[in-house]
């Protein structure tokens, strides 16, 4: 089989599978993914401002938990909470798994100096503060792990920073365990910066 036929057979899989996960979702929550979420995330879950986090191939049960603690408070953002509010249980269900389905597309780093600090903290952390290697739970590509860790890989910096930030001021404590705001707490705006910088262009 030629790379050409393999090419145009993956494009036809992906094309079908598209039509698919739309098959898949309820006549209201496919609009609400078009037309609500798509308009700030993208209609395939890839955000085109960095104020706005990709969404596609996150792990649906992590789009899942923070829609519902959107919802609920425990996380707070004024428009996802107003957004969240008017979602039923099915919604949040089916949204989470249909971004989940789409391929992410990676941001790319903007700063190389600046990622290579980044590296360092994410591939082995800083020993002496108990900073420990985001890749240790995330994962070395970033990828997470499914019910556990969210994936990080290709996300904006500055939206990565943003949370790490928030979690380090206690702004965002929808962390299990307080995990995040503990180790973020450690760390100083520039390292913050250099880890998010870093994630960007991992894929």
């Amino acid at each position: 089989m030629s790379k050409v036929t393999v090419v145009i057979i993956t494009l036809m899989l992906a094309i079908v599978g598209s039509f698919c996960k739309a098959e898949n979702l309820s006549e209201n929550t496919e609009s609400l993914a078009k037309t609500v979420c798509g308009a700030c995330h993208g209609s395939d879950g890839n955000s085109a401002l960095s104020m706005n986090p990709i969404i596609a191939q996150q792990h649906s049960d992590y789009i899942y938990k923070q829609l519902m603690n959107f919802q609920s408070g425990k996380r707070q953002n004024a428009i996802m909470m107003g957004i969240a509010s008017g979602l039923s249980e099915k919604n949040i269900s089916e949204l989470s798994i249909y971004f989940s389905a789409f391929k992410a597309k990676t941001v790319g780093v903007q700063n190389i100096s600046l990622a290579e600090v980044g590296e360092k903290i994410y591939r082995v952390g800083i020993r002496d503060r108990k900073i420990p290697a985001c890749g240790s739970c995330h994962l070395p590509n970033g990828a997470g792990i499914p019910g556990q860790f969210p994936r990080l890989a290709g996300q904006y910096s500055q939206y990565t920073a943003n949370q790490l930030n928030y979690f380090k001021s206690g702004a965002r404590k929808n962390d299990k365990g307080a995990v995040m705001r503990t180790i973020a707490s450690r760390m100083t705006e520039k390292e913050i910066g250099a880890v998010a910088e870093y994630i960007s262009g991992l894929n």
